[in-house]
């Protein structure tokens, strides 16, 4: 059973977000602030919902809760400031979206960032605990879905309407296959062998980084010999 409140406060919202593991698309979050009277058996942490469940639980919470919203962060952002950095950035400008403002916050994970001077707590597994965290991670997954079928058209190759842009064996094949996209995060391992391939690009980079500063030593002692023989 889950817990409407963490908090006193009239205005807790609870957030979330979706899509952070995956290779393609945005991390969404979404944050809600529900009503006292707020009751939804069917309510749980997204994951453990199927998708016609979550697509069903969609417009209810919607429509009974006193605010919502919902953020897309593109691969770009992800890949400019790293995808913990990007999923807390998405979570707090869900926050600020809400309306009313609220006055505390509650989040899934342990990682956040303060906005706007809001007293907040992180609360592990909290979208298995607290329904406005529920209720904020069935917005984030059906918002995501629907912008990974929309992109799917773009890229049907990657098969996303299916993987949602996650690390499944078929998408790490096309990525083989026909490269990567606008949608893909560069700064993730998009290829298994990425990793041995960087691994060697940092030997190669210490090995020239070592080998330049060695030629200066060899030099500046070679200018130091002959400067002495002139001087004698």
């Amino acid at each position: 059973m889950l817990s409407l409140r963490y908090s006193e406060s009239p205005y807790e919202c609870g957030t979330d977000e979706a899509g952070r593991g995956c290779l393609a698309g945005p991390v969404t979050a979404a944050a809600i602030i529900l009503p006292e009277d707020f009751q939804l058996d069917l309510l749980n942490d997204s994951k453990q919902l199927s998708e016609k469940i979550r697509e069903k639980l969609k417009p209810i919470i919607e429509e009974k809760a006193i605010s919502y919203s919902v953020t897309h962060l593109e691969p770009i952002i992800i890949d400019e400031i790293n995808i913990l950095n990007a999923s807390i950035k998405a979570m707090q400008e869900c926050v600020v979206k809400l309306n009313p403002i609220p006055n505390y916050i509650i989040v899934d994970g342990n990682r956040f960032k303060p906005i706007n001077n809001i007293p907040y707590s992180t609360i592990v597994k909290g979208d298995s605990k607290y329904m406005s965290i529920a209720a904020a991670s069935v917005l984030a997954k059906t918002y995501r879905d629907e912008y990974m079928d929309k992109i799917h058209e773009e890229f049907p190759m990657y098969n996303w309407k299916q993987n949602k842009g996650y690390p499944t064996k078929e998408h790490r094949e096309a990525i083989r296959k026909y490269g990567t996209t606008k949608y893909h995060r560069m700064s993730f391992k998009l290829l298994p062998e990425q990793l041995s391939f960087d691994f060697w690009f940092r030997i190669m980079d210490l090995g020239f980084w070592i080998s330049s500063i060695l030629i200066q030593i060899i030099l500046r002692n070679v200018f130091e010999f002959f400067l002495l023989l002139l001087l004698h």
